[in-house]
């Protein structure tokens, strides 16, 4: 997925879902349109800390000023978790990364609501380390 749908229209569809079967099966089909993984990045530092399932995440800083999101998980639902926050953090600048909130969003949906707990926590798990992601590109252009 190099380019993400608008958040607009992840909400549009996700709310059109009639029952949460569907909604499950969106998720996992959202997580399968994600770019591939590359394997140079499946490193220990790009593991996200706190999730029951291998998951990885790693951003690039393009010369154009944008953010590439590269995300995977050996669990489709949390793969399809991890692909809906980058269609939340999608056209975010680094700076507003910081402090952008997904919970908002994720009340707006009941999407928590129908999460084990161990889900609840890992999507607040991904959250951090992109802002810490975020945090480190930061530091890094501003040293370069």
């Amino acid at each position: 997925m190099n380019k993400f749908i608008k958040k607009i229209n992840f909400i549009k569809n996700f709310s059109s879902c009639e029952n949460w079967e569907e909604k499950y099966l969106y998720i996992i089909e959202l997580g399968n349109k994600l770019s591939p993984f590359p394997e140079k990045f499946r490193k220990n530092s790009n593991l996200i800390p706190g999730c029951q399932n291998d998951s990885w995440i790693y951003l690039i800083y393009e010369n154009t000023k944008k953010i590439k999101f590269y995300g995977d998980s050996n669990s489709l639902i949390v793969k399809g978790l991890i692909a809906i926050i980058f269609i939340l953090h999608e056209d975010l600048k680094l700076s507003e990364i910081l402090t952008f909130d997904v919970k908002p969003y994720f009340n707006k949906l009941s999407l928590t609501n129908y999460l084990t707990p161990s889900r609840v926590q890992g999507l607040s798990s991904i959250s951090k380390f992109i802002k810490k992601s975020a945090r480190c590109l930061l530091i890094k252009e501003k040293i370069l």
